[in-house]
């Protein structure tokens, strides 16, 4: 569990609040835990994490309407983010499973993982308040919206697909040209090329992102810029 808090930078008072938030119901149920599963503390995390972003998008984006705020809000607290917070933090590596969890994979299932990040966060504010919570869900957050905020209000790849159809007989490829970090933590490269030239690079931290931005590179070198 140390080195858990250490990914955390935070150190519990109350260790069994952790613990809980690690409680998967297979183990719960298994083990007749006197803590039960971490659905509760899920419950409470996902009302956390909901507020903590809202508020900050809210304070962010002074001139943006609900609706774009709701859409981005979504982007940032969706299982696809969580469950890669959660593999930035190893939680998985610490997860309390039961045995038939365990034996499929369940350290890896994204909607553990992300079910987790939210414990986790409840555990968190109910052992040291909201500044913290709003500390940690910030810290991951801040960096998500960089990678999300473009993909939510733009979508680079159609607009170049669009421009390069007028020209029935040229062709788009998106090539991995490499990727870095750990699994946890992965960095992809991309090459969009026009038939054979290389007319974009992006990076991100998945894939598609890394597509987007390859895109969007392509795009301002024709002078086209959303």
């Amino acid at each position: 569990m140390k080195r858990l808090e250490e990914n955390l930078k935070y150190n519990f008072k109350n260790k069994e609040l952790l613990k809980n938030a690690l409680s998967h119901s297979s183990y719960a149920n298994e083990t007749h835990s006197p803590l039960g599963s971490n659905e509760r503390l899920e419950f409470l995390g996902d009302a956390v994490l909901s507020l903590v972003v809202a508020d900050f998008l809210y304070e962010e984006f002074k001139v943006k309407p609900e609706g774009e705020l709701t859409k981005l809000r979504a982007s940032l607290v969706c299982e696809k983010s969580l469950c890669r917070f959660a593999r930035e933090l190893e939680i998985g590596d610490f997860l309390l499973l039961g045995k038939g969890e365990e034996q499929c994979g369940g350290r890896e299932r994204n909607s553990i993982l992300a079910d987790a990040f939210e414990a986790v966060l409840a555990a968190m504010y109910l052992d040291s308040g909201m500044d913290v919570a709003r500390k940690h869900v910030l810290r991951f957050v801040k960096d998500e919206l960089l990678n999300t905020e473009d993909e939510v209000f733009h979508d680079y790849k159609t607009t170049l697909q669009e421009v390069i159809q007028r020209n029935p007989e040229e062709r788009l490829t998106y090539v991995l040209s490499a990727e870095s970090g750990p699994d946890h933590n992965k960095s992809f490269t991309v090459d969009v090329l026009l038939n054979s030239s290389v007319i974009g690079t992006g990076t991100g931290k998945t894939k598609k992102r890394a597509e987007q931005m390859a895109a969007k590179d392509a795009l301002k070198l024709m002078g086209i810029e959303e």
